[in-house]
C-alpha cells in the first residue's frame, strides 16, 4: 500500500475488529462481540468469516478459560507475542531503534506517550493506529512488518488457535499473497528470532510504551 492515497473503508474495519479482538477478552471485549460482528458483515464480509472462530471459542467456552488460552498464547509464547518488531529484532539493540521509528511516526499523527501503555509494536495498537488515526501510514506500518504479521500467523495456524483467522484476516488487507514466499515464511519461523539480549536498558525513553489520543 505504499504510496497509495486510497485505504478502502473495509480494511479499516477489519483493523478495527482485529483491534479489539486481539486485545485481552475480558468483559468490556468480548461483549462487543455483536457491534463487531455486524460492522464486518456491513463493510467486510469477505473478511467476516475470519472472526467465525473466535465468536464460536467465546460463546461455548468459560471466561476464565478464554481468558487462560489468550494469555498462553500471546504472553507466556514468544512464538505467537504480539509485539511485531520481536520476530524481526528479538531481544537486541536494534529493537529499541525499531521501536523509537514507529513511536516518532505516531507523534506526527497525534498518538501520546503513556507509561501505563503499551510499546508501540504492540499489534492492536498498530492496528488502531491504522484503523482511526493514519490509516495511510498505518497501511504502510502494517506492510513494513509483513514478515512479523506472517510469522505470527503460521505459528497460530501451527497451534491451532481460534486467533488465527483474525490475524489472516489482518494480512489479507496487504498486497499480494500471504506469504508471497512460504519457504522463507517457514524458515524463518523454524529459526526463530534473535537472542541478543543486550539491548536498551527498560527504562530508556525510545522504549516508552504509549496510547492513543481520543480520535
Amino acid at each position: 500500500m505504499r504510496g497509495s492515497d486510497r485505504i478502502d473503508r473495509s480494511d479499516r474495519v477489519v483493523w478495527q475488529a482485529a483491534s479489539v479482538v486481539l486485545g485481552y477478552p475480558d468483559d468490556e471485549v468480548v461483549g462487543r462481540e455483536g457491534l463487531i460482528r455486524a460492522a464486518l458483515t456491513d463493510a467486510a464480509p469477505g473478511r467476516a468469516a475470519d472472526f467465525d472462530a473466535v465468536w464460536d471459542f467465546w460463546a461455548t467456552t468459560a471466561a476464565a478459560a478464554v481468558q487462560n488460552h489468550y494469555v498462553e498464547i500471546f504472553d507466556l509464547s514468544r512464538r505467537h507475542t504480539l509485539y511485531l518488531s520481536y520476530y524481526t529484532d528479538g531481544d537486541t539493540r536494534r529493537r529499541g531503534e525499531t521501536l523509537m521509528t514507529i513511536k516518532q511516526r505516531y507523534r506526527r499523527s497525534g498518538f501520546l506517550v503513556d507509561t501505563h501503555g503499551e510499546l508501540p509494536d504492540y499489534l492492536p495498537l498498530i492496528l488502531e493506529y491504522a484503523a482511526r488515526v493514519d490509516p495511510r501510514d498505518g497501511a504502510e506500518l502494517l506492510q513494513d512488518f509483513r514478515r512479523s504479521l506472517e510469522l505470527l500467523r503460521l505459528a497460530l495456524v501451527d497451534k491451532a488457535t481460534p486467533y488465527a483467522g483474525v490475524v489472516a484476516a489482518v494480512c489479507a488487507t496487504l498486497p499480494g499473497p500471504s506469504p508471497r514466499d512460504r519457504k522463507a515464511v517457514m524458515a524463518m519461523a523454524a529459526a526463530g528470532p534473535p537472542t541478543e539480549t543486550v539491548g536498551l536498558e527498560p527504562a530508556d525513553p525510545r522504549l516508552l510504551p504509549l496510547k492513543p489520543v481520543n480520535v
